[in-house]
């Protein structure tokens, strides 16, 4: 089984002093930084993924900015592949399922940021399309929401995506787990 580790939107504006700045984003980086150095270190396919908004009203991601680019703690190295995208589902109008395909993958590690968003569209089209998914849960980060006038904290957000993922979009793991997975 080939698997492939996929690390979504770990860009400079959710961390401090950025335009959209997460709930504990530097605790979920140094996950992701964990499982980058495992398939690093195995030689698996890596992917990056970075978003770029083009919408006139966007207010974070926007082009030609230091917030899109990868944060240090994750940066590619030569021969990591980076997909640009626009919207929230890094397979949408990217190359991103092609490439996969290219390499015969049929698993894939997520991690990322944000939880309720990116993680969550990419990992149901991800299921949708036949790979088996394994999400580390503890190498993503969200934000407080606020729904009918009341604040749900980004530990709930959280907590409660990655509850709905588990079992029927991907099994949702703790990266000190994943050493003997892949």
């Amino acid at each position: 089984m080939n698997t492939a580790l996929v690390l979504v939107d770990i860009q400079n504006d959710y961390f401090k002093g950025g335009r959209n700045e997460l709930f504990n984003p530097d605790q979920a980086a140094s996950h992701a930084e964990e499982a980058l150095s495992l398939f690093r270190e195995k030689r698996l396919p890596i992917v990056h993924i970075q978003c770029v908004l083009l919408e006139e009203n966007a207010t974070f991601f926007l082009p030609d900015t230091e917030g899109i680019n990868i944060h240090e703690r994750v940066t590619p190295q030569s021969g990591e592949k980076v997909i640009v995208k626009h919207t929230p589902d890094s397979f949408f109008q990217t190359e991103l399922q092609e490439h996969l395909e290219s390499m015969d993958v049929t698993r894939l590690v997520v991690c990322g940021m944000m939880s309720h968003i990116c993680i969550d569209s990419t990992v149901r089209t991800a299921s949708r399309l036949g790979y088996e998914v394994i999400l580390l849960g503890d190498a993503c980060a969200t934000r407080d929401l606020e729904w009918n006038g009341t604040v749900i904290p980004a530990k709930t957000v959280h907590d409660t995506f990655m509850a709905s993922l588990q079992g029927t979009f991907a099994q949702v793991v703790s990266t000190s787990s994943l050493a003997d997975m892949v």
